[in-house]
């Protein structure tokens, strides 16, 4: 049965073959038949449509395509310009901002050395008052040691004198003879003044 199927399709195939190139023969006297755009006999109609076709084309392009993309190009130049523009006015508040924080850290560094130097003289100050009250202190109290060395001098100076007189008197009983005290006090006084 599928053998009576294809012999039915190439008979079928046979005969159209047969009814195109009857066709062919009356339209064209018996010419093969080519690609229709190269017929000159075509030529006029297929100019008409060509014209037809790129006016509508143009009219398509020029009324709808080329003014939303002219648009379009205009708001991205907008936009590109808005941007730039954007960018310029926060690159002049970066640097306006960066002029004020290097002026405030230059405020800040001149009073840190203003307070430094503040302390400073006020630290050298109580150093001069201390170190004044220190040599106050240490000239009085050098005064009251001298005072006092002058003092045990001179009470060293009254023991040795009495300490001479005494062992005067006792070397000449020692000797056997008999001390005048005066005598004696005037020795030791005149030896002493001598020294």
């Amino acid at each position: 049965m599928a053998e009576h199927t294809t012999e039915a399709a190439e008979a079928a195939t046979h005969a159209a073959e047969g009814e195109h190139g009857v066709e062919a023969a009356a339209h064209g006297g018996g010419e093969a038949v080519g690609m229709p755009q190269l017929d000159f006999s075509s030529w006029p109609n297929q100019i008409f449509w060509l014209v037809i076709a790129l006016v509508a084309i143009y009219l398509i392009l020029s009324r709808i395509a080329l003014p939303r993309i002219a648009a379009v190009l205009a708001e991205r130049a907008g936009t590109v310009t808005n941007d730039i523009a954007a960018a310029e006015e926060l690159k002049l508040k970066a640097q306006e901002a960066e002029e004020a924080y290097n002026k405030a850290l230059a405020d800040a560094r001149a009073e840190a050395n203003k307070i430094i130097g503040e302390a400073k003289a006020e630290i050298q100050a109580e150093l001069d008052d201390a170190n004044a009250k220190a040599d106050a202190e240490i000239a009085a109290k050098t005064a009251e040691s001298e005072k006092a060395i002058a003092e045990i001098r001179e009470n060293a100076l009254q023991s040795v004198e009495e300490v001479a007189k005494s062992t005067a008197a006792e070397i000449v009983a020692a000797l056997g003879h008999d001390a005048d005290k005066a005598a004696i006090d005037k020795a030791v006084d005149a030896n002493l003044k001598g020294a």
